[in-house]
């Protein structure tokens, strides 16, 4: 052996007996990624209040910097049959349950692989009846019997050492993939109740919807009555109150589909319950029902990427991935084994411990692969690269994360001014339905002109009524951007008290 190959020998050696007496584990450490988050989730800053408008759901809404966000944020609405229908949803959606079974299996598969910590002990016992060739080979038993009954009872214990920390790196492995479905958890969580609440006022919005056309038709309805008394006494001509005929019709029309959408937002908040569509629940939802909530907590942007659900996933995924590296860097070094037995055999079951029938061995075994045809090598190469792949999609979850946040907090400031100019623009249509009526009644307006006025009253009813659900709606969408406070979720809270025991802020630290 040359000096060069012997200090090789010797370093490696040496390596193996630190990793031994420190228990050390081969492979990277997982440290969180550090994320440049900025001061402000946009390039220019927001306005700390939104516009408000006189009506129902128009209420200035104030962006509080740094404030935290409470664990069961949709009560912000102050909605009881809202909060009554979260809660039965977090027990009963088959989401959740399968996300909760999802958690419990990989917690089970964290602690089976750490049974291989601690030695194997096995017990066996073989009873046979055997016949033996005497006229061929030597008598098996010292009585030269050719027929006989054999016992056998042997103990086994077999233990391999985690030298290189290959089983830790794996049971590492496995606790980032439980913490993983833990988040998986809260993500079904928040998006759930996010669904309850848009599903909620979707609903309040095609209620209102509904009302306002119910209400032009009446409208409408007593118009063409006027109309046809006028045609009896020839003050206007047949062709107008026709037109009005037409009118009514057409808005007559647009009952049928809103009724549809009603009956679909019904089916889905009834599916969101784990209910089938012939369990419909009894609340029902108005949008004077809801208060919007005027104070709205926003996060720090360096807090995003701990409290989005889907962001911590993406980076447990990551740990998991590192760790499956160490995981095929140590299949590549050497594997030490030990194993004992200890047992006894004899033909008759009282015999097998006696003086000369018992048996014991002790041995170990280290073995090392010298050749694979580069299997273990590909592996870990392979173990590298969806580290990497890891790490892009951590980067993309993130982006995607601030990019939500961005954009929700971009829709409640643009819907408080739609609102505002919705609200104008009903008020300024319902002045000219009025006048127009009281014109054509004199004469100086043609017909023609109070159907425009009715066509855009009715218009603008349905766009301020839309503007409403949608400050409703984007507001939701702000808590559940900014990951929905399940950090804040105690023990009397509903849903996964356990959860937060095990799935922390900053629990993300190198581990």
């Amino acid at each position: 052996m040359n000096l060069l190959t012997h200090r090789a020998a010797r370093g490696a050696l040496g390596a193996a007996l630190a990793l031994l007496a420190g228990g050390c584990a081969v492979g990277p450490n997982f440290h969180r990624p550090v994320t440049d988050a900025g001061e402000r989730y946009t390039r220019d800053a927001l306005p700390e209040r939104t516009d408000s408008a006189e009506a129902p759901g128009g209420a200035a809404q104030h962006l509080a910097a740094g404030q935290d966000i409470p664990a069961q944020w949709w009560t912000a609405f102050h909605s009881s049959a809202l909060d009554a229908l979260i809660k039965e949803a977090f027990r009963a959606n088959p989401n959740v349950q399968a996300a909760q079974a999802a958690l419990r299996q990989a917690n089970d598969l964290v602690w089976a692989q750490r049974g291989f910590f601690f030695p194997t002990v096995q017990a066996s016992f073989a009873p046979s009846r055997q016949r033996n060739a005497v006229g061929t080979i030597a008598p098996t038993l010292t009585s030269g019997a050719p027929v006989y009954n054999l016992y056998t009872t042997q103990l086994s214990v077999g233990y391999t050492l985690d030298v290189f920390g290959g089983n830790r790196r794996l049971v590492e492995s496995l606790i980032a993939q439980e913490d993983q479905q833990r988040f998986q958890l809260e993500a079904t969580y928040l998006t759930l109740s996010t669904n309850v609440v848009s599903t909620a006022v979707q609903e309040a919005a095609l209620r209102a919807q509904i009302a306002a056309t119910e209400r032009m038709i009446a409208i409408e309805s007593e118009q063409l009555q006027i109309m046809q008394k006028e045609v009896d006494l020839g003050a206007i001509a047949v062709s107008d109150a026709t037109a009005q005929e037409v009118v009514l019709a057409q808005t007559a029309a647009q009952l049928p589909p809103l009724r549809k959408q009603l009956a679909v937002q019904r089916d889905a908040l009834t599916a969101l319950l784990g209910r089938l569509p012939a369990q419909e629940p009894t609340e029902m939802f108005e949008l004077d029902g809801f208060t919007l909530p005027t104070e709205l907590p926003l996060s720090l942007p360096a807090r995003i990427v701990e409290q989005r659900p889907d962001v911590r996933m993406a980076e447990e995924q990551m740990h998991a991935a590192c760790a499956q590296v160490g995981v095929a860097i140590a299949d590549m070094l050497p594997q030490i084994s030990l194993n004992a037995n200890l047992g006894g055999t004899a033909t008759a079951i009282g015999q097998m411990f006696a003086t000369g029938n018992k048996f014991w061995s002790v041995g170990a075994t280290l073995s090392q692969t010298l050749f694979a045809g580069g299997t273990l090598y590909r592996r870990e190469q392979a173990a590298v690269e969806a580290l990497d792949a890891a790490g892009a999609q951590y980067r993309s979850a993130v982006v995607a994360a601030f990019q939500n946040v961005a954009d929700t907090l971009h829709a409640l400031v643009f819907d408080a001014q739609a609102l505002k100019a919705d609200l104008e623009a009903e008020r300024a249509a319902g002045r000219s339905l009025d006048y127009a009526r009281r014109a054509h009644e004199l004469g100086s307006v043609s017909y023609l002109a109070l159907l425009n006025a009715e066509q855009a009253y009715q218009q603008a009813v349905v766009n301020r009524v839309q503007a409403q659900a949608t400050r409703y709606a984007d507001t939701a969408a702000l808590f559940q951007a900014l990951g929905g406070g399940w950090w804040n979720r105690g023990a009397a809270d509903e849903p996964g008290a356990g959860a937060k025991k095990e799935a922390r802020l900053d629990d993300g630290a190198a581990r």
